[in-house]
């Protein structure tokens, strides 16, 4: 009777023993699991934002390094071939006959607006002449100015560019700049790009 008491106790005591160490453990294993599932969380959206952060930097260098070749073009494609200074004078050929207008500008394109005339530039040469802080970009339509280009006169100037240049004002008709002045001294000429048709580049030679 005695005995059988003992062995009752032991065995309560073992039970609640076992029962113990078997809610133990599974809190033990609840929170060592919690932690590695947290730290494998935070070690992918580390790396998320690392990629981030990485992708995010690479797109700013790239389109720093787009603006800086953008730049460098823009600055290259405004720079001049060449450059002087000249004595312009101004025409209108549009096969009128009026002043001595003596037809259709040899480059094939109608007389217009920002259409000079050069004695020795490729036809097309695009250039821009410059007087009094005013600039006029055209290209090289024709030839001439004619006996005056062995005098100093390199630039025949359309009308609306010459009386532009002059003073910033319009011609009273296409054919007469309106102010008296045959001539500008001094004007400002940069080629920016040689054209394609005929003629010598370099400096501008006299007609013929």
């Amino acid at each position: 009777m005695q005995q059988r008491a003992i062995n009752v106790v032991l065995t309560g005591i073992t039970g609640a023993a076992m029962a113990g160490m078997l809610v133990a453990g599974v809190a033990a294993a609840s929170d060592d699991s919690a932690p590695s599932g947290d730290k494998r969380l935070l070690s992918q959206q580390a790396m998320n934002t690392q990629e981030h952060k990485t992708a995010h930097e690479g797109g700013r260098k790239d389109s720093k390094s787009t603006s800086k070749d953008s730049a460098k073009r823009t600055k290259k494609s405004s720079k001049a071939l060449l450059a002087g200074k000249t004595t312009a004078s101004y025409f209108w050929d549009d096969g009128s006959g009026v002043n001595g207008d003596t037809g259709a500008p040899a480059g094939g394109k109608p007389m217009q607006k920002g259409l000079f005339a050069s004695p020795s530039w490729p036809l097309h040469t695009k250039v821009r002449v410059t007087y009094d802080g005013r600039s006029v970009t055209g290209f090289v339509g024709d030839r001439g100015p004619g006996s005056p280009s062995h005098r100093g006169v390199m630039l025949d100037l359309d009308t609306y560019t010459f009386r532009y240049l002059l003073d910033g004002e319009k011609p009273s008709s296409k054919y007469n700049a309106g102010t008296g002045e045959g001539h500008i001294k001094g004007v400002k000429w940069e080629v920016l790009k040689w054209g394609s048709g005929a003629g010598k580049r370099g400096a501008p030679r006299p007609l013929g």
